[in-house]
């Protein structure tokens, strides 16, 4: 049973520090004295250094420095959503809530089924009545939609991203390969071959956070489905011819590597492997730190068929339980959703910005993407982007973590048939 959060009524961020004085014998100065005291909220986020997390301390900086109403306290959380969701679970057990956190899409059932969180629609009604049209808009209502769950917003989309394939030219050139890279999947294992036959470095590499994120867009873009009707389906002909062609590069050909995912696209910016596919919000940081002709294409499909890519990112839910608190949390998003902000979060990371005008204006990324290529195969695939496949009820968690077990089984080595069935066995199980 998702649980709710009752909104206290209150009007603008000019309450904060006064709200709660009930007592008309205050003296003056002691109302002053609360007025001067800022509200402080919490921001918990899954952005390392290397995909966002300066941006973010920049952003979060700025804001505190803007003004005197609100001190933002930003938290970076490890082992991405996944890390988050655990974390949130011991801060709801000892009553320390954050007051906004970023949540993956993976994990919008798992949120909305077991924290409390505030409608951020209905949060503007009460603090800003006079910007209730604010998400009409701004935004467009297919980006809205991602996060609405049974007719509620669960949160507001921010980072929208899709998986596109980095290319080391210098590499391609020294395998006598186009530098176009590989436009299929099955075109890519014989790349990543020729790669490392010829050059001894490594072909391939596919990002490997706590999350198969990167997965899901392999498997189904073959067809394969990993949720159909609350059950768990990934494991079809199609799923396992998937995984077959992911394991015999790294184990067969030993031409792509099974390391973690700050170390293997580390060893894609060292000039160690020749393609890399991940996140667009790792383009700058690819971008900024590799010392060769770098690229990045849009990702592959399976011969004739359509590619099927998850929608990246995540959306920032309000988890304020204060009243107080709330009116502060909603004054920090409308500067993060500000086109500025927008725009700086766009070039620090690579996320595509979910709202609407931020890509049009001259305050915003015209310029930028006029002038920054490696964005434009996140943008021309946007229209072959999906859910991401999000595990149903509580056992959500333990499900996506059997999904990360099976990948380094299926990479180690086992059989990709049986560990693929056994996995999904297990899943359904636990989804009874």
């Amino acid at each position: 049973m998702k649980k709710k959060v009752w909104l206290s009524f209150f009007a603008t961020l000019g309450v904060l520090g006064t709200a709660g004085c009930g007592n008309t014998n205050n003296s003056s100065e002691a109302k002053a004295a609360d007025d001067s005291k800022p509200v402080t909220i919490e921001y918990w986020h899954v952005n390392a250094d290397t995909q966002g997390g300066k941006t973010v301390t920049q952003l979060v900086d700025d804001y505190n420095k803007s003004q005197s109403k609100v001190k933002v306290v930003a938290k970076f959380n490890p082992d991405m959503y996944k890390g988050l969701m655990q974390n949130l679970q011991a801060a709801v057990a000892s009553n320390t809530v954050p007051d906004v956190v970023q949540v993956g899409w993976a994990f919008k059932d798992y949120f909305a089924e077991n924290f409390q969180y505030t409608d951020p629609t209905e949060l503007v009604k009460e603090v800003e009545p006079k910007q209730s049209d604010y998400f009409d808009k701004y935004f467009l209502s297919n980006i809205m939609n991602l996060a609405k769950l049974d007719g509620k917003y669960i949160g507001i989309p921010y980072s929208l991203s899709n998986p596109v394939l980095y290319l080391n030219e210098d590499v391609l050139k020294e395998a006598d390969l186009n530098e176009k890279g590989p436009q299929t999947w099955e075109e890519l294992e014989a790349y990543a071959k020729t790669i490392k036959d010829k050059t001894g470095k490594y072909g391939f590499y596919m990002q490997e956070p706590a999350d198969s994120w990167a997965q899901q867009a392999l498997l189904e873009s073959n067809g394969a489905s990993i949720i159909t009707k609350g059950k768990a389906t990934f494991a079809s002909s199609d799923g396992i011819q998937a995984y077959q062609l992911y394991q015999n590069m790294v184990v067969k050909d030993q031409s792509a590597l099974h390391i973690s995912w700050d170390q293997g696209v580390q060893s894609f910016i060292d000039g160690k492997v020749g393609m890399l596919y991940t996140t667009i919000a790792q383009r700058n940081n690819v971008q900024s730190n590799a010392k060769f002709e770098v690229s990045a294409v849009k990702s592959p499909s399976w011969k004739g068929k359509e590619v099927k890519l998850p929608a990246g990112g995540a959306m920032l839910a309000v988890t304020s339980n204060d009243k107080d608190k709330k009116a502060a949390t909603w004054n920090f998003l409308k500067y993060l959703y500000s086109v500025e902000s927008m725009a700086e979060w766009t070039k620090g990371t690579g996320y595509v910005p979910p709202r609407k005008d931020v890509a049009t204006s001259e305050k915003g990324l015209k310029k930028f993407l006029e002038e920054n290529t490696m964005m434009q195969p996140a943008i021309e695939q946007m229209d072959g982007m999906v859910s991401w496949s999000s595990f149903p009820g509580d056992a959500g968690l333990e499900a996506e973590q059997k999904m990360l077990d099976m990948r380094d089984k299926i990479l180690s080595g086992s059989d990709v048939t049986k560990t693929m069935k056994d996995t999904q066995s297990e899943i359904n199980d636990l989804l009874k």
